[in-house]
């Protein structure tokens, strides 16, 4: 069998081209998605830090700030309902929200609030698909 060479042909390397390119078609979407499921979940799980701190601030009727929570992370934003004198968490309610500035999504935010009853809830407006699991759809400002 001298003079034969092995290897593939044109038409079997085009077709291994196309099936990459299906898969690649298919496959590129879906990772995009999973990037940000998984940069929505980062984003809560970034709040969820700051809730207990809040939570003991509150009950120890103390000022709720950026500053006097530690938060150094220029994507979340605090409030808290305004109570008497200094201690601006004294009627119990505080808000934590977080603004993503890259990815997927971009521009979207997540808001973590406790209300004056001591609940805690989780809205954003993002799409269903990225939601975290925990959090409810609504409007966010």
């Amino acid at each position: 069998m001298a003079g034969r060479q092995g290897g593939f042909t044109l038409i079997e390397l085009m077709i291994v081209v196309a099936i990459i390119g299906v898969l690649a078609a298919i496959a590129v979407p879906r990772y995009q998605d999973y990037v940000a499921r998984a940069e929505a979940a980062s984003g809560l799980a970034s709040l969820r830090g700051y809730q207990t701190a809040v939570e003991e601030r509150v009950l120890t009727n103390r000022t709720i700030t950026k500053d006097s929570l530690g938060i150094t992370d220029d994507r979340i934003t605090v409030s808290a309902g305004q109570g008497s004198g200094e201690n601006a968490g004294s009627n119990g309610s505080a808000t934590l929200l977080y603004t993503f500035d890259s990815g997927g999504l971009s521009g979207e935010t997540l808001t973590l609030s406790r209300e004056t009853t001591g609940q805690w809830s989780c809205t954003t407006g993002m799409d269903e698909d990225f939601r975290p699991r925990d959090c409810d759809s609504g409007s966010n400002g």
